[in-house]
């Protein structure tokens, strides 16, 4: 495994591998680590405080300073790179005002199952149809399970244990079981809200022959 070195800012929020992670930074400490990965073209960690605890993150890098305001406020574009273990967390940094630490980076796999892809695919777009939000989001059946999975409403705890989940094919099954418990739910809470709104209303009905 690669150990290296980063500037840390902790957020209560799990970032993917691959995905646009849009900050508006506005503490002094913050605009400090920005300005120094801008200038030197350096990445920075975002540990995922979620659980209460500094362990697994994602490296990020700069993809552009969008906006900087008159009283110092940054507006940047990141996009999210490899996961990450925190060894030794530091608040702050010798010599600076923002954490960082020494991390190991985790080898994640990339190689799902062919089935089990098809399986979440067809999963996701039922919940979207079932939420009436068909057509809103595009499931490609070439999507990596992170690119789904901030689309399907988990939660940001569920979000983090996909995050420490290194297989994509065990990634796959986990999104699978979510899905599988979510859409029932989904769909009795649809068909109440029929229910719901036919009340009051008059209703032509076949009587029954005892």
């Amino acid at each position: 495994m690669i150990e290296k070195e980063l500037p840390l800012f902790p957020l209560n929020l799990v970032a993917y591998p691959g995905e646009e992670l849009n900050l508006h930074i506005f503490e002094p400490r913050y605009r400090q680590l920005i300005t120094e990965c801008v200038n030197t073209n350096t990445t920075f960690g975002v540990p995922s405080y979620v659980l209460s605890k500094i362990e697994y993150g994602t490296e990020v890098k700069i993809v552009k300073l969008e906006k900087t305001y008159d009283d110092g406020r940054m507006d940047v574009r990141t996009v999210g790179m490899g996961i990450f273990k925190v060894l030794d967390f530091v608040s702050p940094w010798p010599g600076k005002l923002y954490a960082g630490g020494t991390v190991e980076m985790i080898k994640a796999d990339h190689d799902g199952d062919v089935v089990l892809q098809e399986e979440l695919f067809k999963l996701a777009n039922d919940l979207f149809e079932w939420l009436g939000m068909e057509g809103l989001v595009k499931f490609d059946q070439k999507m990596l399970t992170y690119a789904i999975a901030h689309k399907i409403g988990l939660s940001k705890e569920q979000e983090y244990e996909l995050l420490k989940t290194t297989s994509e094919r065990k990634r796959q099954e986990f999104l699978i079981n979510y899905l599988k418990l979510t859409i029932p739910i989904v769909k009795q809470m649809e068909q109440a809200k029929d229910r719901i709104r036919q009340n009051g209303h008059f209703k032509h009905l076949d009587a029954l022959d005892f």
